[in-house]
């Protein structure tokens, strides 16, 4: 499996956030996790790549115990995190050049994604001046266009109106096709049905 998760548990100032999390992801497979806000789900991606420690359980990604100070295990796993931020600078294709100069893009060129996003005809504008539904789409085609195994996504649908939503489904869907293993954490409901995803409740 590329994404295993066994009996996780954390515990935040000695009471549990969840406990007992256990699910697998493979190669070409797509898992939701939902619930209600404050349940765990964006501490449970931070477990999967190694930016929250658990108290409790196993976490394996790409055989791997994640850590994303790791060179190794980063080329491996690509995410958009709640933390996740644009040079604001930077225009959307001196973005993806950069990203594509350190990780080798999955397929296409620049313009290919660039285009794909939406983003053609604001391809030179600085990302200060996106709006905040084209900078979301920019983060997320970024982490689709580089090469990995494992895509992690925290509340991808954010910022993005109805034919932005319906992008994002297209946009993981074509990444499981291509053999990816993603995790979401997501309040849409219908993400989980248009991908053929498993459904992850926690709290």
């Amino acid at each position: 499996m590329t994404v295993e998760v066994l009996a996780l548990g954390v515990r935040v100032g000695g009471a549990p956030l969840f406990d007992d999390v256990t699910f697998t992801v493979d190669k070409g497979q797509c898992v939701v996790v939902s619930g209600r806000n404050g349940c765990g789900k964006s501490t449970l991606l931070g477990c999967l790549y190694g930016t929250h420690c658990p108290s409790s359980g196993v976490v394996r990604v790409c055989g791997m115990t994640p850590d994303e100070r790791s060179l190794r295990f980063r080329r491996r796993v690509s995410t958009v995190l709640d933390d996740s931020a644009l040079f604001d600078d930077l225009s959307p294709r001196q973005h993806l050049d950069l990203l594509l100069r350190s990780f080798p893009a999955v397929a296409g060129d620049t313009d290919h994604w660039l285009f794909a996003a939406g983003l053609g005809e604001r391809a030179e504008v600085p990302a200060i001046s996106l709006s905040a539904g084209q900078r979301r789409r920019l983060l997320l085609v970024a982490a689709v266009a580089r090469d990995h195994d494992v895509l992690l996504l925290d509340e991808p649908e954010r910022a993005l109106d109805t034919a932005g939503r319906e992008w994002l489904t297209g946009l993981i869907t074509a990444d499981t096709r291509r053999g990816a293993a993603v995790v979401v954490a997501s309040h849409h409901g219908p993400l989980a049905d248009k991908t053929g995803a498993v459904r992850l409740e926690l709290g």
